[in-house]
């Protein structure tokens, strides 16, 4: 069974899965929506996602400020692990993400992506960044 992770972002959600080990994270596709608060086509993608991968846990992206405190995007993340429980049935783990978006740019910087490319691929990236972080987490 695999573990996905998700970075949850104002019109796109990241997704990257683990292998069926759970020692590895790998970027699977970034979801897209029109509007910010039109998350139905966003939970029925997630859903189709966690059957076709056999996911049993998905780690959320949760950005606390930088001084630890909860903001306003924090708490869309906590909501919209109370929508993924109540819709997959499957536990939902907020996992702090504060810096993953710095670190993706960077990484993508240094391997050489094109700035107009790296808005393309960033929260797919991130999405990987918090699920290694908690598979290292995990499997210590």
């Amino acid at each position: 069974m695999r573990i996905m992770g998700l970075d949850y972002g104002s019109r796109t959600v990241g997704v990257a899965v683990s292998d069926p080990l759970g020692i590895t994270a790998q970027g699977i596709e970034i979801i897209r929506r029109e509007e910010e608060n039109k998350l139905r086509a966003t939970l029925r993608r997630i859903e189709e996602l966690v059957r076709e991968y056999e996911v049993e846990t998905i780690v959320l992206g949760y950005p606390k400020n930088m001084n630890n405190t909860i903001g306003e995007r924090a708490e869309k993340s906590a909501a919209l692990k109370e929508r993924l429980e109540a819709r997959i049935g499957l536990p939902v783990v907020l996992w702090d993400e504060r810096l993953t978006t710095v670190a993706a740019e960077q990484t993508m910087m240094e391997a050489g992506v094109r700035r107009e490319n790296r808005k393309k691929y960033v929260d797919m990236i991130a999405a990987v960044l918090i699920l290694q972080g908690y598979l290292d987490w995990k499997n210590r």
